[in-house]
């Protein structure tokens, strides 16, 4: 290589170094991990350029194009593009439908239907690459876990733990069973087939599911993707009303055991008809046109409502300045719902809401109304305004932006929320599809079909520019950046093979048992700092020598290989469902290594101990 022995003592200590305090750093979280990733790869830029190692042509192979090239990494962009795409599905409620059907089919058994959701991820990755899977199960989980009332974060990363015990069982479930296969094929040691090595997959991924079905639950956080008020998690009740037209879906509508079964989630509290108040129980009542059906209900039951595009809950907002007039089933409105408060020295402190002007003067509706002394019973254009009512407001985004200024009513800047946009929902679900058709056939490479599906979000009116660029997650652009800098250094160096030579070298007098479970551990540990498949590419051949040397089947190192390079769940950039599911879930570093760590452990107990006997080492 042209170097000097001290130089490549210098480099390879100064890379245990600055891994190791990545690391500590990532998990201690005193540093942020966007911070902590910026100062990882300032520092090998500045070391390297200043301490080349060159290669025989004398160029530096890590020289700053090479260290910076993992920010241009078809990984980082496939997972970039793919939160677009899942963006996308959020905005136009793509999947609010099916996931609510799915929702109330399992109502009686809820945890029983997540889990066979989990299992059937688990199950698919066994024969498609589990990124699609994952990208395709994330926005069902999520909106499964709001509608059973269930934090996200007990889901998302069980999600991706199971897609790679799943795509442990076959020679396609990931890329790092073909690119092993391929090798051993190509240097003649074996040719793999589809099964070969089933029997200790699906020993591995039976425990694993166990651990994560009944471990790693426990051990996430209870944590919200938004604020449970912007959600309408917190249960506050508003007032809100229903006009009954000839054309409305509760024309006609009979209570059955006093209940309207058509408003779910939501209490009836009074029928007004003319000048008289039916109060429940409302028996024998038919509801008709002029009725006004007043409710009350939590945000997200009212947000339900809207998304339904049933017609329950439908209103014309008057025209913005530079709009023209929306409607709440009109398409391209980015309508926003938010919750506002009645300020001490308001001037529509005495009114009624019908005659406050709050319309006019906004450009949005009073959605619903909630006191905290008492709960109101009356039609909403009736309720005069007292000092601290919180209001509920529906209207353009530039028309909520412009309440900051409004000294009568506080705009609680948390609570603004853009509704999907349901009229596109069949375009966002017909490219999802088309994108993870196109990556799970290996039609295109998954690289392609993300951008390709991320791209086609806008100009299908998904989403806009600025609702894409609000999909980007900062912490995963760095965090893959700065990990690809470190696996690189690893391998350039040649740490990574010395750590694996001393390693083997250490046991080579063992038993041949003992020799697989050390090298079972020691790709196990370093796969989810290199990345999965440059652990592979380091250690089949040092598998294969290693079963030679002691004379035994080279199987069960091979699978030692595919098994352990295969078990990324102790860091985020382990793999990239583990990435994939860190934004959704608000994850941070160490729930990856609290969850993982015991896993891989697990897992390397189990084979250390059923492959010498299956296999007669």
């Amino acid at each position: 290589m042209g170097r000097m022995l001290a130089a490549d003592t210098v480099q390879i200590w100064f890379t245990f170094a600055i891994i190791g305090l990545a690391v500590v750093s990532y998990v201690s979280e005193r540093i942020s991990m966007e911070l902590t990733s910026v100062f990882v790869i300032v520092a090998f830029l500045v070391f390297f350029e200043l301490n080349p190692l060159l290669t025989e042509a004398g160029t530096n192979a890590l020289s700053a194009p090479a260290l910076l090239a993992g920010f241009a990494n078809p990984a980082l962009v496939s997972i970039i593009a793919l939160l677009v795409i899942g963006q996308g599905l959020y905005h136009t409620a793509a999947l609010e439908r099916p996931t609510r059907q799915l929702a109330y089919s399992g109502r009686r058994h809820p945890m029983l239907t997540l889990a066979a959701t989990l299992v059937c991820a688990g199950f698919l990755s066994a024969f498609l690459n589990n990124t699609p899977v994952v990208v395709m199960f994330i926005p069902v989980l999520t909106s499964l876990a709001a509608r059973l009332n269930v934090s996200p974060a007990k889901l998302l990363i069980p999600l991706s733990f199971l897609s790679i015990l799943g795509g442990m069982t076959t020679v396609i479930g990931s890329s790092t069973n073909l690119l092993v296969s391929g090798m051993v094929e190509q240097v003649g040691l074996m040719q793999l087939g589809f099964f070969d090595f089933a029997v200790p997959g699906l020993l591995l991924a039976a425990v694993g599911t166990a651990y994560v079905g009944l471990c790693v639950p426990r051990l996430l956080p209870e944590r919200d993707p938004l604020a449970s008020e912007a959600t309408g998690l917190s249960g506050k009740q508003f007032i809100a009303q229903i006009e009954i037209t000839a054309e409305h879906p509760l024309n006609g509508a009979e209570p059955i055991a006093g209940l309207f079964p058509a408003l779910k989630n939501m209490t009836v509290r009074l029928v007004q008809r003319g000048d008289m108040a039916i109060l429940p129980p409302f028996e024998e009542v038919r509801l008709r046109p002029g009725d006004y059906v007043i409710v009350a209900a939590t945000r997200q039951a009212l947000t339900d409502v809207l998304l339904a595009g049933e017609g329950l809950l439908t209103t014309d907002l008057p025209a913005s300045d530079d709009d023209q007039a929306l409607t709440l089933d009109g398409s391209g409105a980015e309508l926003t719902l938010c919750e506002t408060v009645i300020a001490p020295s308001s001037t529509l402190i005495g009114r009624r809401i019908g005659q406050s002007g709050l319309r006019t003067d906004t450009g949005c509706i009073v959605l619903g109304i909630q006191r905290r002394s008492r709960m109101i019973r009356g039609r909403l254009e009736d309720i005069r305004l007292e000092p601290g009512d919180s209001v509920l407001l529906l209207g353009p985004r530039n028309r909520i932006r412009n309440l900051r200024t409004n000294r009568d009513l506080l705009l609680l800047e948390w609570s603004a929320h853009e509704l999907p946009d349901i009229k596109l929902a069949n375009r966002a679900r017909l490219i999802f599809a088309c994108t993870v058709l196109a990556a799970a056939t290996g039609l295109v490479p998954i690289v392609i079909a993300a951008l390709a599906g991320a791209a086609a979000m806008i100009p299908a009116q998904c989403l806009n520019m600025r609702q894409a660029a609000r999909a980007v997650d900062r912490r995963i652009f760095l965090l893959i950046g700065a990990a690809i800098a470190m696996a690189l250094a690893l391998e350039k160096t040649g740490t990574g093979q010395l750590i694996a030579h001393a390693v083997i070298s250490a046991v080579g007098a063992g038993s041949p048992a003992i020799v697989l479970s050390a090298l079972f551990l020691l790709i196990a540990v370093m796969t989810n700092f290199l990345s999965n498949n440059a652990t592979a590419l380091l250690f089949t051949p040092i598998a294969a020598s290693t079963a030679a040397e002691l004379g035994v089947d080279a199987k069960p190192f091979i699978f030692a290989v595919i098994f352990a390079a295969n078990c990324s769940f102790a860091t985020p950039m382990g793999y990239q469902t583990n990435l994939l599911v860190m934004g959704p879930g608000r994850y941070k570093y160490l729930d990856y290594t609290r969850t993982g760590a015991p896993l891989i452990v697990i897992l390397w107990v189990c084979y250390s101990i059923f492959a010498p006997w299956y296999y007669g080492l």
